[in-house]
């Protein structure tokens, strides 16, 4: 059951390949915990009190609030995928509720640190730096995810229009705006690779022309962000972080940076505005008489 649940979420949800993962070792831990605790073999004969007990076992193990809250959200699909297939005719999940978890700010990088980053540093002028470079300047000029920057090809690249097609979440495109300077570094990047490599599929490859791979995007964002930035996370989900928080600092719309981000909800985008209006605040605190 839970291999045609996978498949569902795959084929007909369209979820990412990181998001099936996840599931998959939610619903691994969990048909784990059943085995060893109650010796059931089946997740259909689950009740509500073996939910709550795997819930507890979690919340003993020291597991944080915000990732049982995801296993949570992993046991309520599934089972409403079982209930919709009528493998079970009632859903033990109705009575699990999230727990309270502590929102946490999205870290993000300053404005002066980013222009150190970008305009300071000194990157070399060959493949590689000329690669590293674009790497940092495409995560801060458009924000998008990691997944979509490796997935990029030089097809979606429009210098013309002066925009970038991104292929999102659930396989949904959407075109973000980006500058000359952003066109004028991919354009000598591209002549450069395809010098060293000739012509790739993807737009962005290592150091042997193959395509970038998650952790190699990581160690390169990381080994830049140490250089300017004292911030605990160094990855490039930060600077996907860093680009809406500038973005709205600067009085962009909450609409558009929605779009921008590939959000489907305008709620995914408030935890920015957060950011925002601390700067507001110490704005407020340093100019008003009456502060």
């Amino acid at each position: 059951m839970i291999d045609s649940f996978l498949k569902y979420l795959q084929y007909e949800k369209r979820y990412s390949e990181h998001t099936l993962t996840a599931y998959k070792k939610d619903l691994e831990q969990f048909t784990l915990f059943l085995a060893e605790t109650f010796e059931m073999e089946n997740t259909h004969e689950v009740k509500h009190p073996h939910l709550r007990s795997w819930i507890v076992a979690l919340m003993e193990a020291g597991i944080a609030p915000g990732s049982i809250n995801r296993k949570i959200a992993t046991l309520k699909s599934y089972y409403k995928f079982l209930l919709g297939r009528e493998y079970i005719t009632t859903n033990p999940t109705g009575r699990l509720k999230p727990l309270k978890a502590e929102k946490r700010l999205p870290s993000f990088v300053r404005e002066n640190e980013m222009v150190n980053l970008l305009d300071r540093i000194e990157f070399s002028e060959d493949f590689t730096g000329l690669r590293d470079r674009l790497i940092l300047e495409l995560l801060y000029a458009t924000g998008i995810r990691l997944s979509e920057l490796i997935n990029l090809k030089d097809l979606d690249i429009n210098e013309y229009q002066s925009s970038i097609k991104v292929l999102g979440k659930r396989n949904k495109e959407r075109l973000i705006p980006t500058s000359d300077f952003i066109v004028k570094l991919l354009r000598n990047y591209r002549e450069k690779r395809n010098i060293d490599f000739g012509k790739t599929e993807f737009l962005l490859v290592t150091d042997n022309g193959d395509k970038l791979y998650p952790m190699m995007v990581y160690r390169t964002v990381k080994k830049y962000l140490e250089q300017v930035t004292t911030i605990s996370k160094k990855s490039p989900h930060v600077l996907r972080h860093t680009f809406a928080t500038h973005l709205l600092n600067k009085g962009a719309e909450l609409n558009a940076v929605k779009d921008l981000l590939g959000h489907t909800s305008l709620a995914a985008t408030q935890v920015y505005t957060h950011n925002s209006m601390e700067k507001l605040k110490s704005v407020f605190d340093q100019a008003h008489p009456k502060a």
